[in-house]
């Protein structure tokens, strides 16, 4: 067999392989929408749980996996894009830097089981945040903040040196050059960094159980006063999200419709993550072709 016919069979299997795995997720997602959405509806989505009868719905559940999502971007995003930025462009090649990427590699490749134990133990326990909104979103924020950092350095580190070479011949500081130059040629793929980490905290379940806790106390959506206990912003109060809701449906519910209520939360819950990824790739495209004044 020549050079040419490895090259052939090579290329025939690597195109197999990505076959199969594309049909494999299209396999899943579409087993989890067929069986899901027929049972979605409005009444679905706006009504509140129901701990023994049938007709329930994830309204509170939809909303603090949403508000929890929000909650850990936003803490975890300034300290990954700074982590992120002092590795690729400042920090020097001895062992501090290679100390601190090998805590990065450690730190992403912990449970979330374990995760949770830590945010159980420091938030909940010896901090005394209890069961909340707040214990959850540091606790992701440890979950989430190696894969952000990560994904900000190497998207810093493609952008080519050409163009930091041109920022600094027109007299350009390195602070300037990094975020009038570097940091918008990088941004789609920091924005993808950042889709993919909200898929994983969105779809969370096992570190939410030990911070954010399983109950949905009723709450008040007109109440905007977050130092309330009834206000649906106030994030020390408990929240069991969406992830955590199915499975804690799967295992304990004594409801009738136990089944359906899984599945449609499943469905949702794929439908919702699909559409912040491609909402946000669309986004970041839209905001790269504005900074760099392209077409």
């Amino acid at each position: 067999m020549n050079a040419k016919k490895y090259d052939h069979l090579a290329t025939g299997i690597i195109y197999a392989l990505v076959v199969a795995v594309i049909l494999i997720l299209v396999a899943i997602l579409g087993y989890i929408l067929f069986n899901g959405v027929p049972d979605i509806s409005w009444h679905f989505l706006t009504s509140a749980a129901q701990s023994f009868s049938a007709g329930g719905g994830i309204r509170d559940q939809l909303f603090n996996s949403l508000y929890l999502l929000v909650l850990t971007i936003i803490v975890s995003l300034p300290i990954g894009l700074g982590a992120g930025i002092y590795l690729s462009e400042y920090a020097k090649d001895n062992w501090f830097t290679d100390l601190i990427r090998t805590s990065v590699e450690v730190l992403s490749s912990l449970p979330s089981v374990v995760v949770g134990l830590f945010g159980y133990l420091l938030f909940v326990i010896k901090l005394n945040l209890g069961f909340s909104i707040l214990s959850g979103a540091i606790a992701l924020t440890f979950f989430n903040l190696p894969l952000l950092t990560r994904n900000i350095e190497e998207s810093l580190r493609s952008v080519p040196d050409l163009q930091r070479e041109a920022g600094m011949s027109l007299g350009l500081s390195n602070w300037k050059t990094t975020t009038k130059i570097v940091l918008p040629a990088a941004l789609p793929g920091i924005l993808t960094g950042l889709i993919l980490s909200a898929g994983r905290i969105f779809g969370e379940a096992a570190a939410l159980i030990y911070t954010a806790g399983q109950s949905a106390p009723t709450v008040d959506y007109t109440n905007w006063n977050i130092f309330s206990s009834t206000s649906f912003l106030n994030p020390m109060r408990p929240a069991e999200t969406l992830a955590v809701h199915i499975w804690k449906v799967n295992t304990e519910s004594v409801t009738p419709d136990s089944h359906l209520i899984s599945s449609a939360s499943s469905a949702v819950l794929i439908i919702v993550i699909l559409i912040f990824n491609l909402g946000a790739r669309f986004l970041g495209n839209q905001l790269y072709k504005k900074i760099t004044a392209t077409k």
